[in-house]
């Protein structure tokens, strides 16, 4: 698989996490881990839940503006077997409960406050995310 390099929309993308997750943290004094705003999101009521909608909203809205008007943008990949994407959301969710938060809440918000439980966790996510795509592309291909 032939992929593209884009460090200006990959530069351009992570100052705008960065900023949505600095701006979250002085506004609201909330850390902008998506699994735990998605899980509370459930769970809340009122201005809580409100504003977890809002922001969940705000990453489908920007997603869909990205692809509806960024020239020559790829799509994203189509063909996966439904069973198999629902046992990687699972895993996924499973594993962002097992982790106490997931790669945006650690690997952002985590190591921008240095902490060392947020390294550890980006370490292990790092070394499943490496093993994951050898084994997907390279060995079981």
């Amino acid at each position: 698989m032939v992929t593209e390099s884009t460090p200006l929309a990959s530069l351009a993308g992570g100052a705008l996490i960065g900023l949505s997750a600095t701006a979250l943290l002085w506004l609201n004094g909330r850390i902008a881990g998506i699994s735990g705003i998605a899980w509370s999101a459930l769970r809340e009521t009122g201005g809580e839940r409100r504003w977890r909608l809002m922001f969940l909203a705000g990453l489908i809205a920007g997603a869909g503006l990205w692809f509806a008007f960024a020239p020559g943008i790829a799509a994203p990949r189509e063909g996966f077997a439904l069973p198999l994407l629902l046992a990687g959301a699972l895993l996924v969710g499973v594993g962002t409960r097992l982790g106490s938060g997931c790669t945006s809440g650690h690997g952002i918000c985590g190591l921008a406050r240095l902490s060392p439980r947020s390294l550890a966790a980006v370490v292990v996510f790092m070394a499943v995310a490496i093993a994951t795509t050898t084994g997907v592309r390279h060995v079981f291909a």
